[in-house]
């Protein structure tokens, strides 16, 4: 095979959104993907306007609207008596940040990246699983299990949660949340859809469990997750999440949420896990990426997105420090990029942590939650502003008002730059 300019380890979300990043800006790119096929496992995943703004920019936003949903509203319920706490109009909400909030299937935004990649000539390799990275003197390289082994000028590690790259970097281990999630989908036709409203994505917040529907696939399928401490991950326990745990979380729930329970996919369960935030994502010329990065746990459904972001950003970088013969001064884009992008996705991750203490409380804490989203306006954007909005925040600055923007002058993490500036 031939040189690429860059070699991405791992082929999911983020791998094939930045692999794609990079080659609108001119470079060869080689996705190397451990498994037989490319693809993605899972159900439902969420767009918020920081995502479909770099779908547009990609020319992938029409395709990806007409695979999903586009919900009217996001509505918090109390798990328990089934009481509504709060909502966000997300209609409103794209008129504000100029773009929409989108549901789709995991497969379907994966699909949608996936041949994109194709048509812009990414070099796809599969059965391609990365043992090692290592810097060299004109670039990086990666050996695989087979020995074989790939150079580029640079080397993207987009290789996940147990990142073998992300060692280079620290000594750290993934961080159990001692949460677990059961997901399902549920045919349109079946009564359990009818009973549920497609035009919204439902959270039910309650003691120490939660659960969220939506539709997808234009209203063929209900999307469900129920969310839920396990008390053997409490007591040590290495079998733990099981079916069994997941009925009595949810014992104490409305009939709704307790109605979904037979519908989750109940010989797989995900045990949710994050980091500790890492503020050194580039060493030499191998960079983090998504989740070896920063992998938040998902109460604010950003982890996916901040990885399709994280390739965004460094695209844009590329093209600030790319010569007019086509090389790029891979020293300066990648400083740049770890300027702006490690500062604002710990703040994802540990605004995620939070909001998951917040959905889960019990006893007077949960009451006083309750209290106090009820008196939530339901047109307060101050907690979405930092995240949705293009704006030009730096890290240690309050959000404002603004006015939706194009792309072009959007943020590169908190911190705008517009374009010919350095």
């Amino acid at each position: 095979m031939s040189q690429p300019d860059v070699i991405v380890a791992g082929g999911g979300l983020g791998g094939l959104g930045a692999a794609l990043s990079l080659t609108r800006q001119g470079l060869a790119v080689r996705v190397l993907e451990s498994a037989p096929a490319f693809g993605e496992v899972g159900a439902g995943i969420q767009l918020a306007p920081n995502c479909t703004r770099i779908l547009d920019d990609y020319g992938l936003l029409h395709e990806a609207i007409r695979l999903g949903v586009l919900p009217d509203a996001m509505v918090m319920r109390d798990a328990v008596d089934g009481e509504e706490l709060t909502r966000l109009d997300l209609r409103d909400l794209e008129k504000r940040y100029g773009y929409p909030y989108l549901v789709i299937h995991r497969s379907d935004l994966h699909g949608l990246l996936l041949r994109a990649c194709e048509r812009a000539g990414v070099e796809l390799v599969t059965d391609a699983r990365v043992t090692a990275f290592e810097n060299t003197a004109d670039g990086a390289r990666v050996t695989l299990a087979s020995g074989a082994t790939h150079r580029a000028g640079l080397v993207i590690a987009a290789d996940g949660l147990h990142s073998v790259a992300r060692k280079l970097f620290v000594d750290d281990r993934p961080v159990s949340s001692a949460y677990v999630a059961y997901r399902g989908t549920v045919p349109a036709e079946r009564p359990r859809v009818r009973s549920a409203d497609l035009g919204e994505v439902g959270v039910y917040v309650g003691p120490r469990c939660h659960f969220v529907h939506y539709g997808l696939r234009g209203g063929e399928l209900l999307n469900q997750v129920a969310v839920f401490e396990s008390p053997k991950a409490l007591a040590g326990q290495e079998d733990w999440g099981t079916p069994d745990e997941l009925d009595a979380a949810f014992a104490r729930t409305c009939d709704f949420v307790r109605d979904g329970l037979p519908f989750m996919w109940r010989e797989k369960w995900w045990r949710m896990f994050d980091r500790e935030p890492l503020l050194n994502w580039v060493q030499g010329r191998i960079a983090l990426l998504g989740d070896s990065a920063h992998p938040p746990l998902q109460y604010i459904a950003q982890g996916a997105i901040m990885a399709i972001e994280d390739g965004w950003v460094l695209g844009e970088h590329v093209a600030r420090h790319k010569a007019p013969d086509g090389t790029v001064d891979w020293s300066a884009a990648l400083a740049a990029y770890e300027a702006v992008r490690p500062e604002h996705c710990r703040r994802v991750l540990t605004t995620s942590r939070a909001w998951g203490e917040l959905w889960h409380l019990d006893g007077p804490d949960r009451e006083r939650r309750n209290v106090l989203l009820r008196a939530r306006d339901a047109y307060d954007y101050s907690f979405t502003d930092w995240l949705y909005g293009p704006t030009a925040l730096t890290p240690d600055q309050e959000p404002e008002m603004f006015t939706p923007i194009p792309l072009s002058s959007v943020s590169l993490g908190e911190a705008a730059l517009p374009r010919g500036t350095t």
